[in-house]
């Protein structure tokens, strides 16, 4: 593999393990508020972060395949 390959790769595994996370974080939410005793808000806090989250994985997807179309 070429040096451009591996760091390709590298960013693919970023992207997949923030996916990962702010899957489990936004489908954990509920369950996290309510055993740390807080509010809707920071349940609403837990799922803007995931979307940002989200957006940022997008954004990275976008870059890596526009990089295998040169």
């Amino acid at each position: 593999m070429s040096q451009s390959d591996q760091e390709t790769a590298k960013e693919g595994r970023k992207a997949a393990l923030v996916i990962a996370a702010a899957g489990l974080a936004a489908a954990l939410a509920p369950t996290i508020t309510s055993a740390l005793g807080l509010g809707l808000r920071y349940e609403i806090l837990i799922y803007l972060f995931a979307l940002a989250a989200f957006f940022w994985s997008l954004v990275v997807t976008f870059q890596i395949w526009q990089k295998g179309r040169k």
